[in-house]
Formats: structure tokens, C-alpha cells, sequence
């Protein structure tokens, strides 16, 4: 008589352990493709340049305080082109060129910009002085002929 030593376990546990490695490569497989792509970084933005402090530079290189610019004297700033006084009358017209523009005529009384008054005219000269009377401020005298 023969005996049979085949045993049917050994089948089953091969079979089984097979279908589990089958399963666990399924598993692995699916959770590695359905995951997220990782994200790409973020572009970070560059810092705005900075922008130099005109003044503390010039400190730096030995500049002192900056000194402010004197605004034009009144006297430099209108030219007496012509006069037509009225001897008699006193009153008459100047001809009066203001910051380099072409003259124009102005009557003795007439603005010549706010607060600025035509006072009164001489033979050669024009005197300009606030409006609310007072003193002369500015005397203009015409250019000398060559």
C-alpha cells in the first residue's frame, strides 16, 4: 500500500498568500496614482528695489543742508521799455515788461499783479508800490541810449 503525503494545505497557503500580494500590489498601485501631483512652488516675487535717499547720500559725501532758493527781487523781475508821463495831469502809461514777456501798457493806478500798483511815472523812471497806497517799493528807470 501507498500512502499518499500530498498535503492540500500547502496549495492553499501558496494560493492565498499569491492573491494577497495580488491585493496589496492593487492597493499600493491605486493609492500611488488617485494622490495628488505635489504642487510646484510658488513663484516667490522679487523685492521692489529700495530707493536712495537723495539727502542723507549727500550728507554722506560731505554736502551740508541744502539752502533754499530766494525767490527773484521784484526789481528783477520787470523791465521799463517805454514811458508816456503827462506832465500836466500827472497820470500818462509805461510800457513795463514783466518776467521777460513782451511789455505791455499799463495806466498809472493800473495792476500790474495782485497788489502791485502803477504809482505814478517820472520823465525816465516808473514807481510801483502796494495798492492800498504807501510807500514805493520797486522804482524802475528806463536803459540808458548808446
Amino acid at each position: 500500500m501507498v500512502t499518499n503525503t500530498y498535503s492540500p494545505w500547502g496549495v492553499r497557503l501558496g494560493t492565498m498568500a499569491l492573491w494577497a500580494l495580488a491585493g496589496a500590489s492593487t492597493v499600493y498601485w491605486g493609492l500611488k496614482l488617485s494622490a495628488q501631483a505635489p504642487s510646484l512652488p510658488v513663484a516667490v516675487a522679487a523685492p521692489e528695489p529700495v530707493a536712495p535717499d537723495a539727502l542723507a547720500l549727500a550728507r554722506l559725501l560731505g554736502a551740508g543742508p541744502p539752502t533754499p532758493v530766494a525767490a527773484p527781487a521784484a526789481a528783477s523781475r520787470f523791465a521799463l521799455v517805454g514811458v508816456l508821463a503827462g506832465t500836466s495831469s500827472g497820470g500818462g502809461a509805461a510800457l513795463i515788461a514783466i518776467d521777460g514777456k513782451p511789455a505791455r501798457p499799463y495806466r498809472v493806478g493800473a495792476e500790474l499783479e495782485p497788489g502791485l500798483v502803477l504809482q505814478s511815472l517820472g520823465r525816465n523812471q516808473a514807481r510801483l508800490g502796494p495798492s492800498m497806497g504807501g510807500d514805493t517799493s520797486v522804482a524802475l528807470d528806463m536803459p540808458l541810449r548808446k
